[in-house]
């Protein structure tokens, strides 16, 4: 059995939850979601190994449902430091309106080696990966574990470069998607890149993978819209936002219900990297952030986490994709029943 057909056999739904980096992802979403009969992932970005571990340590405990976990591929450092200096310092207004200071911008691989490592030595049915396509050699060492390797991709030479590399499946990521483009690199137009439905067909050109639709998809009529356009499964993560079982903070969770909100928007102001949640006043006030990712991130995390303490929603991350409206305060099990076309 090749990697795509084992992957295929662990789809027992249309609907894969997408992992939600810095906090929605949690044990308990993965395995309310699983036991609903979707394909539910942990998120292992911004965590050590030994947190990953625990994770998956948790999600074995309570469910036999097969489940995977995303990685963040690391890149490299920024190009322009001083371009990176100058944007900590116009955060001064911000930091001081929060009581908080700016992070130091450093580069870091997010853990990148002892998270492979601790994969290697207890697979996971799925093993994905964002930001990038890691190196055949951890494609081939994953798949001789028994994982399952997808990549996520935003764009056909992706696409090539993540089908030469030994991927099993294609996670192609539309610019509807909330938080986080997972793109190769930081640079370029952080609003660019073609919709969901015609990079599909771009993909399919590109590389002969099974794919999961991913970008703004939110109700069961986008699931079967993703199927009929030839993808074997719709990820979807801001639908699950509000759910009991997401680990989102309750202004989060409040902000995708307030009337104020009326719009999400696609910037790099609050990680360096292109993302997309609903439009505030830190995105228009920066929106020269530089392509520089993890840096910024580091740099604006202290500030962020300030804004929460002091339910400041307009200093706060609050990501979503293009269809955030539809987000409910329902069980993990019922939304993905009411994904499922």
């Amino acid at each position: 059995m090749t990697g795509s057909d084992r992957f295929r056999a662990l789809l027992r739904r249309p609907v894969v939850v997408a992992p939600m980096a810095g906090g929605p992802s949690t044990p308990a979403l993965v395995v309310a979601a699983g036991e609903a009969g979707a394909l539910a992932f942990l998120a292992a970005g911004y965590k050590t190994a030994e947190a990953m571990v625990d994770e998956v340590r948790a999600v074995r405990a309570a469910t036999p449902a097969p489940f995977g976990v995303n990685v963040f591929v690391p890149g490299v450092p920024a190009a322009d430091p001083s371009a990176v200096s100058a944007y900590v310092a116009s955060l001064a207004g911000d930091a001081d309106a929060v009581g908080a200071m700016p992070g130091k911008p450093r580069w870091d691989d997010d853990h990148w080696e002892a998270k492979i490592d601790a994969l290697l030595a207890d697979p996971p049915p799925v093993v994905s990966f964002t930001f990038g396509c890691p190196p055949r050699r951890t494609v081939q060492a994953l798949a001789e574990a028994g994982s399952a390797v997808v990549v996520t991709v935003t764009a056909a030479s992706e696409a090539a470069a993540a089908a030469a590399a030994g991927a099993d499946c294609l996670c192609v990521q539309g610019p509807e998607a909330g938080a986080h483009r997972g793109t190769f690199t930081p640079v370029g137009d952080p609003a660019s890149g073609n919709d969901l439905a015609t990079l599909l067909r771009q993909v399919a050109r590109a590389a002969d993978l099974p794919t999961i639709a991913a970008g703004g998809i939110a109700d069961a009529v986008g699931v079967a819209a993703a199927l009929r356009a030839g993808a074997l499964a719709a990820q979807c993560g801001t639908a699950f936002l509000r759910c009991p079982e997401s680990g989102a903070s309750a202004l989060h969770k409040q902000a995708l219900a307030d009337p104020r909100f009326t719009a999400t928007a696609v910037t790099r102001s609050f990680s360096g990297r292109p993302a997309r949640g609903l439009l505030n006043r830190f995105m228009r006030d920066h929106a020269d952030a530089p392509a520089a990712y993890p840096e910024v991130n580091n740099a604006t995390r202290p500030l962020r986490a300030a804004a929460a303490v002091k339910g400041d929603l307009e200093r706060m991350s609050l990501w979503a994709g293009t269809g955030f409206r539809q987000a409910a305060d329902l069980p993990a099990s019922a939304v993905v029943d009411l994904l499922s076309p």
